[in-house]
């Protein structure tokens, strides 16, 4: 295992600690090298043992999770899902749940001593979902962040096919800042810049590239959001039901009340796991970014319980 720090990925928390008035804990990257040559790579905030995993969804990285870690104030890790961030991309392009659960066990196996509260936004939370339905021992509890197997996304989506329709290259970053922005993505500027600086990076012949596979596979990114069949399924298919009926740990799923999930979505997924406990923040489907504060109390709650304190 090695272990490597890169300041300048860094250099955003200083500031997202000060709107918080909260310290920056110690942070460093980590990376794993995987027996089919591949690497898993990750962030752990703090200096103890990670209590909590992250996981995120489609086209973004560790990163996203920056707000919600520092609210939290506990250790942690936030691992890059194969294809993102600093994680190898899979020749065969195959980005579903139950592959990207088996780097996330690596993972967790090299950098987690106790089992762990694992939090998923969107593909991560099915992810999440196929690493405790197949390793429950690495488990201690499961939150699931807007989303939920077979889920209609059509309408939420859309921006997304305009955008990835579009170059996956470009000639500085700030022309993918104006590009997203004119597109409703992010928040203001300097958190669309941000956003941008994290999730791309410069090639050998100076182009700007995201660092996500899915921003190159722009077919791959469409079928992310069809259902497809139990033989072929996409990121989505309900196969996703049968991993979440095999989780022995407590789950709650987390509604973003302008995201992706809605009443009725909910409903079913209390209707299938009725042990389940269902919530809602009032963010859109990023939670970790538009609801960072209320998303880390919950996930403090969770800790609080399993603790008995």
């Amino acid at each position: 295992m090695d272990v490597t720090t890169d300041n300048s990925e860094f250099s955003y928390l200083p500031a997202q600690a000060g709107t918080l008035s909260v310290p920056v804990p110690p942070v460093e990257r980590l990376t794993l090298p995987l027996p089919d040559g591949r690497t898993v790579s990750a962030l752990r905030y703090g200096t103890d043992a990670p209590r909590v995993t992250l996981l995120h969804g489609a086209g973004l990285n560790a990163h996203t999770w920056d707000t919600t870690v520092l609210a939290l104030g506990q250790p942690t890790l936030a691992i890059d899902l194969a294809g993102h961030g600093d994680s190898s991309w899979r020749t065969d392009a195959d980005y579903t749940p139950r592959t990207l659960a088996a780097d996330v066990v690596a993972a967790l196996e090299a950098w987690t001593d106790i089992p762990q509260l694992i939090v998923g936004q969107s593909l991560g939370g099915l992810t999440g979902a196929a690493v405790a339905a197949a390793r429950p021992e690495l488990v201690q509890e499961l939150i699931i962040v807007d989303i939920t197997p077979g889920i209609d996304v059509s309408a939420g989506p859309a921006a997304l096919r305009e955008f990835y329709a579009g170059p996956t290259d470009f000639a500085t970053r700030a022309e993918l800042v104006d590009r997203a922005m004119a597109l409703g993505f992010g928040g203001t500027k300097a958190e669309t810049e941000r956003g941008v600086f994290l999730n791309t990076r410069v090639r050998d012949d100076g182009r700007v590239e995201w660092k996500h596979h899915f921003a190159h596979l722009a077919a791959h990114a469409l079928a992310a959001h069809d259902a497809g069949t139990a033989a072929a399924p996409s990121l989505l298919h309900e196969t996703g039901w049968d991993d979440l009926a095999g989780v022995a740990a407590p789950v709650t799923l987390v509604r973003a009340v302008r995201g992706f999930v809605q009443e009725a979505d909910a409903e079913e997924f209390q209707r299938r796991l009725p042990e389940a406990r269902v919530t809602a923040i009032d963010a859109t489907h990023n939670v970790q970014e538009t609801g960072p504060v209320e998303l880390a109390t919950h996930i403090r709650a969770s800790l609080t319980a399993a603790s008995g304190l």
